[in-house]
């Protein structure tokens, strides 16, 4: 049976290291803020060379608890891109902020810088770039944008970790080591997941790092001494110990997934109907997702044939943000972004993970060439 994603098969080929990490976790009864989380955190930070890394329950979490460390009041606006997931905008309106949802390009996916610039108005104080489906959004020039109008930038890396971005003069950053504080998800399907929920927030400011980890653990930076009002949200130690082992292997991961990109890339290449995914010239991919866009208008005829023939599709994102009853009152009514509007028409993403073969490739292939 094909699977977007495999979780099992990436498991069977750990299990004697995922299990002796949990059964030592279970062991050693530190299930909660065990010392296999400080090492994770610690593991992480080096693979991504950035001075601090503070776990937490979730992807959600992490932007929240970044949105609260900046203080940001009831009113202030946040720029994020329409095109993306619920949670993105989800804390935005929780914290009683005001989301300004702006267009991607429609090619790469990502947010559109100039829609950022003219979005900008003097009640703008953080922008959410999302490095969707696996690259990096254009962050050297987001980066300066920001800096001119002193603007806070909180990375969204829940599809991405691992990417790299290169900047003009040569450096390469890992994507949420740029803004001023990046944010991830460890569901089990992401690059980089866990077996339960997950998440991490990561920065290279001393100050941001102890507001992050004092607002994450009940706003206290010792026990039952409580400065600010925060949450509770943990990675537990299970997870961590999951983590642990999982991190040596990413990479090895995100080649496996490039592998498999490039290979529909090769078979869809003579279908005018079908637009595969446009790498970002200065970020590697990593292939969260496999998106396509359809350009014939009939997106969903092509998923219900491969549905017919046990092929599993997603389409990531179906209603744009602005069009949720959830914003219903914060958005203008009637609001509509052209690019945004036209991708929930069109995109659809076939499975990719690490463990597909070309025989599995093939089958997949021949399934979307059989509707051409």
């Amino acid at each position: 049976m094909i699977q977007m994603v495999d979780l099992k098969k990436q498991y069977l080929h750990i299990q004697e290291e995922i299990d002796n990490a949990v059964l030592n976790c279970i062991r050693s009864t530190a299930f909660i803020n065990g010392p296999i989380v400080s090492e994770f955190a610690q593991n992480l930070a080096k693979y991504l060379d950035v001075k601090h890394v503070i776990p937490c329950a979730n992807g959600t979490d992490a932007l929240q608890i970044a949105m609260m460390a900046i203080d940001l009041q009831p009113g202030d606006e946040v720029i994020l891109p329409a095109h993306t997931y619920f949670a993105t905008a989800e804390v935005i309106g929780l914290l009683k902020l005001t989301p300004v949802m702006v267009d991607v390009d429609p090619d790469t996916f990502l947010i559109n810088l100039e829609e950022v610039k003219a979005a900008i108005t003097p009640k703008t104080k953080a922008i959410v770039p999302v490095h969707l489906y696996g690259q990096s959004v254009d962050m050297e020039p987001l980066m300066a944008i920001a800096k001119e109008h002193n603007i806070i930038v909180i990375e969204d890396n829940a599809q991405a970790i691992g990417a790299n971005y290169t900047f003009n003069d040569g450096t390469i950053k890992k994507t949420g080591t740029i803004g001023h504080i990046g944010c991830t998800s460890f569901f089990p399907s992401k690059n980089l997941g866990c077996y339960g929920d997950g998440g991490a927030m990561f920065t290279n400011d001393d100050d941001l790092a102890a507001k992050l980890k004092m607002i994450a653990n009940h706003g206290q930076s010792r026990r039952y001494y409580h400065d600010k009002i925060g949450i509770n949200s943990r990675l537990d130690s299970i997870q961590a110990a999951i983590l642990n082992v999982k991190l040596k292997y990413l990479d090895t991961y995100n080649s496996a997934r490039a592998y498999a990109a490039r290979y529909y890339n090769e078979a869809f290449s003579d279908i005018m109907e079908l637009q595969t995914p446009v790498k970002q010239h200065n970020s590697t991919h990593v292939y969260h997702q496999y998106t396509l866009r359809v350009l014939n208008g009939n997106r969903n005829d092509l998923q219900d044939h491969l549905q017919a023939l046990n092929i599993p599709t997603m389409i990531y994102y179906p209603v744009p943000l602005y069009n949720q009853g959830a914003f219903k009152g914060m958005i203008q009514e009637g609001f509509s972004l052209p690019v945004t509007d036209l991708l929930s028409d069109q995109v659809i993403s076939l499975p990719i993970h690490t463990e597909m073969d070309e025989v599995l490739l093939n089958q997949i292939i021949d399934g979307v060439k059989s509707y051409f």
